[in-house]
């Protein structure tokens, strides 16, 4: 199945990890939320799909380019 990669687009602090692997999401649905610059920045999903993989957590604070998650869909 394809797979879509979801990478950080600023760097930032992780504030709000909105799913969990094996979750089924909709396009545009959040899956984290980054602080950045003292603005909530909401990661939407780019496609529908299942949660295959999440690689951050609350409190974490994450470069530009890592990745989020992985959506099999």
């Amino acid at each position: 199945m394809p797979q879509e990669r979801v990478d950080v687009p600023i760097t930032g602090k992780i504030i709000a990890v909105n799913v969990t692997t094996g979750k089924k999401v909709e396009e545009g649905d959040v899956i984290c939320t980054i602080e950045s610059m003292k603005m909530e920045n909401p990661i939407l999903a780019p496609v529908g799909g299942k949660i295959t993989e999440v690689k951050v957590s609350p409190g974490q604070v994450v470069q530009t380019g890592s990745l989020i998650a992985v959506i099999e869909y």
